[in-house]
């Protein structure tokens, strides 16, 4: 493995990692997505991003079709009760997805903790995520932003196209410093700040990325899009990785998650990953979340 991976998530914020799936991979999970976004879009599965809205918690009311006003992202894709959970799960605790983790978080197999796992899709109507960084309110001051910014990510987060995908918008470096007084000025969607690029991504690349890049998506419903987004912790992230991680609600279900289809390694690694997870589960019950609408 590169030794620049590391190199270029702490230069630039975000690492574009060429291939890391083979052609028969890819179209098993282009099949396998495709089935779950069927599922998703006829109202069958409750845990959806919805349109417009750009940030957890994705609420359905009890009894209405979660589908039914548009949405652009199917969550849970580990949850035991979504078809093809288990090429999902094969995927997410996979050799070459690992082994990028563990050079970004300069780790060992014992410290990884499982986080999530989503489906990023084509949405129902054209759909733009404002400027943000995840877990750093607009409101921050720069003291505050720099603040944050000085601690350790504990996480490495990626998506993983299996199409060909360029919605994501990030500003290059921008992980380590305050927000300009431009960034600040500007238009939640603002195009054309400073030194922004669109981040260009062939089917079975990943861009693994810092989740405090100043960064947003732009999302066209005329554009195939099936990327696999997912993140894994470090155990020493504690109550920062909590909220980001359980405001999604994924500790109601995690003990549950199938992971027969492992073997091995894999597997011996898988079942610590998410008892580390259920472990911060416990131990963090009210963790709030992290950005509002």
């Amino acid at each position: 493995m590169s030794s620049t991976h590391l190199e270029s998530l702490n230069r630039d914020g975000f690492v574009l990692v060429p291939s890391i799936l083979t052609p028969e991979q890819i179209t098993t999970l282009r099949n396998a997505s495709a089935e779950v976004i069927d599922f998703a879009r006829s109202g069958n599965w409750p845990f959806v991003r919805t349109l417009p809205k750009q940030f957890p918690p994705w609420t359905v009311a009890p009894g209405a079709n979660p589908a039914e006003g548009g949405i652009w992202g199917v969550q849970f894709l580990m949850h035991p009760n979504l078809p093809n959970s288990k090429t999902f799960i094969s995927n997410y605790f996979s050799t070459p997805i690992v082994s990028v983790v563990k050079e970004l978080l300069e780790c060992e197999d014992e410290d990884l903790v499982m986080e999530l796992f989503n489906l990023l899709i084509r949405p129902d109507r054209d759909f733009e995520l404002r400027w943000h960084r995840d877990d750093i309110p607009a409101t921050a001051t720069a003291e505050e932003e720099l603040e944050r910014l000085r601690q350790p990510a504990w996480s490495a987060q990626w998506n993983l196209a299996l199409y060909e995908d360029d919605s994501l918008i990030v500003v290059p470096a921008s992980h380590k410093r305050a927000r300009t007084q431009v960034e600040r000025d500007a238009d939640p969607f603002e195009k054309g700040i400073p030194g922004e690029i669109r981040v260009q991504m062939k089917p079975g690349d990943a861009v693994f990325y810092n989740n405090n890049i100043l960064h947003r998506g732009a999302y066209l419903s005329s554009k195939e899009r099936m990327t696999l987004h997912g993140s894994i912790g470090h155990r020493g992230g504690s109550r920062l990785r909590a909220r980001n991680v359980l405001q999604h609600g994924i500790g109601e279900w995690v003990q549950d998650i199938d992971l027969s289809g492992l073997e091995g390694k894999e597997k011996e690694r898988a079942v610590a990953m998410r008892k580390l997870l259920m472990k911060l589960g416990a131990e963090h019950t009210d963790v709030g979340f992290s950005l509002e609408d």
